[in-house]
């Protein structure tokens, strides 16, 4: 195994068994494949090719599908395994960033050159990374890392989650320029700090979770000037018994979509400018976990590990219609790796997913029927 390792095409195609929606399996691998997390955009090369991460000979690794051949390129050959589901794509250019270890490591994709950008303090653990609109800086978050004092698997069932939420550690917001220089601390604060959402239009921008349950945090969404270092609250809450989270950013760059329910546990779906103004929510039915649109008219979601199947939604003009079935995944939501984290591609004509209904996480690509044309599911 090496770096630039080709593996010839393993896709097969068919048509979903409860929904008859076209779906292409783009990798099929006796280990876990995933692609990334939900809010980090994985294709590029005029979306011609597609980063996942994958379990291949007993070591994990960050590889590209070619979506016109199917032939998978292995990126990187690292002496030990790295995140990438939370790897972040520069948007000017051919390169991503992903931690490996404590160091922000960035790879030309090109090339398949690495480089350090930063190192993170060693009394920290990192969360999730995102480049900025203008692929000047990659922004993330750090945290105190409390696991002298509990135990911590964030990744495995989420152990310890709670008990790092309400322990509050110190929490820092960093950007580093991608061309090299310093890191810099933009917030800090004595609260737990998690998913980092830039704008990927506006290059000042982003958006950064209270982590926790969502019934017991302050408040879910929090943005963010990076030129002023001015924050303030996202839809803040209304009730103490209503959850709100799973925020992304719209493909404009200036609204943010996420779901929740009040408190009588309705579920709904929302959107928000970035500036906490033109808030509108339409009631949804139907259980989902993650969520994904390209703006408010339809949206995809995972079901959530009690409801499987990936479903959509549309905007009615005052609700949402739906749920609809778009395929009949059945992800275990063992691990973080497998669920399903589904996402539209940029024209919005597809959505990705991950599944291991087989035993392993694998990568599919399903095409987006018309609405109406799905069957209805809870």
């Amino acid at each position: 195994m090496g770096t630039g390792r080709v593996w010839p095409a393993e896709w097969r195609e068919f048509d979903d068994r409860k929904t008859g929606a076209h779906v292409r399996q783009l990798t099929n691998y006796r280990a876990h494949s995933h692609h990334l997390y939900f809010t980090n955009p994985g294709w590029y090369d005029d979306n011609r090719k597609l980063l996942f991460g994958g379990d291949r000979e007993n070591h994990t690794h960050l590889f590209c599908i070619d979506l016109d051949s199917g032939e998978i390129t292995q990126l990187t050959d690292l002496e030990r395994n790295a995140n990438f589901q939370s790897i972040t794509l520069n948007p000017t250019r051919a390169e991503a960033t992903f931690w490996y270890g404590r160091k922000l490591t960035a790879i030309d994709l090109h090339t398949l050159e690495l480089r350090t950008l930063w190192e993170r303090p060693e009394d920290f653990r990192q969360s999730m990374i995102n480049c900025t609109a203008d692929g000047q800086h990659v922004c993330g978050s750090i945290f105190e890392d409390l696991s002298k004092r509990m135990h911590i698997d964030y990744g495995h069932g989420y152990v310890g989650f709670r008990e790092t939420s309400e322990a509050k550690p110190l929490s820092r917001v960093f950007r580093v320029p991608t061309n090299g220089g310093d890191c810099e601390t933009v917030w800090e604060e004595q609260y737990w700090i998690g998913h980092c959402n830039t704008s990927p239009t506006q290059a000042h921008l982003l958006t950064f979770c209270h982590e926790g349950p969502w019934a017991i945090v302050d408040n879910r969404i929090w943005g963010l000037d990076l030129n002023t270092g001015k924050v303030w609250t996202i839809r803040e809450r209304k009730d103490p018994n209503e959850i709100v989270g799973h925020e992304y950013w719209y493909a404009d760059g200036e609204r943010i979509g996420y779901h929740g329910a009040t408190a009588d546990k309705q579920p709904y779906f929302g959107r928000i400018r970035w500036d906490d103004t033109e808030n509108v929510e339409g009631v949804s039915a139907g259980e989902t976990g993650h969520i994904h649109s390209n703006d408010h008219t339809l949206i995809v979601g995972d079901g959530g590990a009690g409801s499987p199947g990936i479903k959509l939604w549309k905007w009615n003009g005052g609700s949402y219609d739906g749920p609809r079935l778009l395929t009949g995944t059945r992800s275990s939501f063992h691990i973080q790796w497998v669920h399903p984290h589904p996402r539209f591609s940029p024209d919005g004509s597809q959505v990705l997913y991950t599944d291991d209904a087989n035993g392993y996480g694998n990568v599919f690509l399903a095409d987006v029927p018309e609405f109406e044309s799905l069957p209805e599911t809870t």
